[in-house]
């Protein structure tokens, strides 16, 4: 049996005709930029994130991006954030001039660790980056309690959240912002870069309608220097198509982990613990076990694909030597860089797939 990682193949046979007449709408207006695709995908995506505001930008970096320009980081400033996550949220925080504090994560959950982060602050603090990491929120509660007695901004990074929820809030409404990815690989993916910016707030919202188009307000008139961060009217059409099928594809991504859960109770294999106040979607599902690159291996011998996400923490990579960190600073993610392990968890996978996977890595430890 082969397994892939993921097999974008399969959800796009099934949805074909649909997008196939999506993309031709927008050929025949040749809206491409913005445009009334754009529009229809940002009041619908909207309502599906239970948020006031949403605003198409070109992908989950630059909504990172243009959310703290929008909050005017600058040179100088400090952004707490996490070292275990994508490049794209310290990268952000530097492309401002600004710099990147990193906080150790939480062992189980993987995200952000509340109770390390107010050690952290100093008078140049501006912002707190929580990523919501593989699909499961961050702890916001406590986040949101120790940005407010400090006055800084909480911009989730929620690029891997979409439909995520924590206490019935559901993921971008629990910050200042809340900035999501539409890369293909994600559970809502286009077909190219895309992302998403969302705000309760209408003049925070103003802000970054503002800064994606360069920053004129109105049109040719400049009194700030936003960007190029427009989403393409392709994206919004092939979006607006895929959206009516996400909360079926998360169910389903659940369904299966919860199969991999049953299936790897009492083994060496650490299954992704998710708060009882949480609902994750999964965007993966990633385990952490001993001898992790030898499984992966043996996987791959076995026709399975999987993933390490992230083999080096932020902290540690070599554009941010300049930063002075080294090995030890944050213990608990430079050794899930060596423990951890994504397996196949797509809405398309069939029980039998789900049940070879787990099945081939219990074999590995001589478990059957």
């Amino acid at each position: 049996m082969q397994v892939p990682l993921l097999d974008l193949k399969a959800q796009y046979a099934a949805i074909k005709d649909e997008v196939t007449q999506a993309i031709s709408n927008v050929c025949e207006t040749q809206a491409f930029a913005l445009g009334p695709a754009v529009a229809e995908f940002e009041e619908k995506i909207a309502a599906y994130c239970d948020s006031k505001y949403a605003i198409g930008v070109s992908s989950g970096t630059d909504a990172l991006l243009v959310s703290l320009m929008a909050w005017q980081i600058k040179t100088g400033d400090e952004v707490i954030t996490t070292p275990f996550s994508f490049f794209a949220t310290a990268g952000s925080i530097v492309r401002l001039g600004a710099k990147p504090v990193f906080v150790d994560v939480e062992t189980d959950s993987y995200n952000i660790d509340p109770s390390a982060i107010e050690q952290k602050i100093t008078k140049k603090t501006r912002a707190i980056i929580p990523v919501h990491l593989f699909g499961q929120v961050a702890q916001m509660k406590d986040i949101n309690e120790i940005a407010k007695r400090h006055n800084l901004a909480v911009i989730e990074d929620a690029a891997q959240a979409i439909g995520a929820s924590q206490d019935g809030i559901k993921a971008g409404n629990l910050g200042d912002y809340g900035c999501f990815s539409f890369y293909p690989t994600k559970n809502l993916g286009g077909f190219g870069d895309g992302g998403l910016v969302t705000t309760n707030r209408e003049e925070l919202a103003k802000k970054i309608r503002i800064f994606r188009d360069h920053g004129q307000n109105p049109r040719y008139f400049y009194r700030v220097i936003g960007g190029n961060f427009r989403l393409d009217g392709i994206q919004g059409a092939v979006l607006t198509v895929k959206l009516k099928y996400l909360h079926e594809w998360n169910e389903k991504r659940k369904k299966n982990a919860a199969l991999y859960d049953s299936i790897f109770a009492d083994s060496p294999v650490r299954v992704p613990k998710i708060g009882a106040n949480n609902v994750s979607i999964y965007h993966q599902y990633t385990v952490t076990v001993p001898q992790r690159d030898k499984l992966q291996k043996f996987l791959a011998q076995n026709n399975i694909g999987s993933a390490v996400f992230y083999p080096k923490p932020l902290h540690l990579q070599d554009c941010f030597s300049d930063l002075g960190y080294k090995p030890g600073d944050l213990p608990i993610a430079e050794r899930l860089c060596n423990e951890v392990l994504s397996l196949p968890v797509y809405p398309e996978l069939t029980s039998d797939q789900v049940e070879y996977v787990a099945n081939t890595v219990l074999k590995f430890y001589g478990i059957s």
